[in-house]
């Protein structure tokens, strides 16, 4: 069985929808958000200690990122799956794709959203922050347009992997200003198998 200790409102809800477009059985722990800080609650860090969501108990290990959760369900559980041929040159944009999420993309998203509680302290910043966000969503601008999806013909564990990255760019009201990276948000997420992920995890008001 594989344990998915899911936080609202998080990252996490990715690998929900992983687990729904591949069929396979799974068990959520949820948790949530605390309401004044927003931050995880404590109980997460008696499941791993750094207390941050996905965790995903499977195969006797405890995992955590995102990308690596996403990447050992698919070669150890996904029968093929999800995944472009290995070796192929699909493969290594598919590789890319699940490291710069979190690698690179997320960074100046991040920042926009801490910084925005900060009002006029954060102005120095704002400039380089937005400069940041341009150049990364032009990048996955540009490499959606004329697709439906990151790699190839079909929908992708890479594509799960940045989903956030489109959702966050709602979020912060920009992501009209990408049309083809909003209609990719919008094609993932009229899919089934994200549809339930939203019904079995809860509050998610990213979608």
């Amino acid at each position: 069985m594989i344990t998915v200790h899911h936080l609202n409102n998080s990252r996490s809800q990715r690998i929900l929808w992983l687990l729904e477009e591949l069929g396979l059985p799974y068990e959520i722990v949820k948790y949530q958000r605390d309401a004044t800080t927003n931050l995880a609650p404590p109980e997460l860090l008696k499941v791993h200690r750094l207390g941050k969501s996905p965790v995903v108990e499977m195969d006797g290990l405890t995992l955590i990122e995102s990308g690596a959760i996403i990447d050992s369900i698919l070669r150890n559980h996904g029968g093929g799956r999800l995944v472009p041929e290995d070796g192929s040159a699909d493969y290594e944009r598919y590789q890319m794709w699940l490291h710069y999420a979190e690698g690179s993309a997320m960074l100046p998203l991040m920042l926009q959203l801490y910084t925005s509680r900060l009002g006029e302290a954060a102005a120095p910043l704002q400039p380089r922050i937005a400069s940041e966000m341009a150049n990364h969503l032009g990048f996955v601008e540009s490499e959606m347009v004329g697709r439906d999806w990151l790699i190839g013909n079909s929908l992708t564990g890479a594509d799960i992997q940045m989903s956030f990255i489109g959702e966050i760019a709602g979020v912060f009201g920009v992501r009209g200003s990408y049309p083809a990276m909003d209609a990719w948000v919008k094609r993932f997420q009229a899919r089934a198998p994200y549809q339930r992920a939203l019904e079995k995890g809860g509050t998610y008001s990213f979608a």
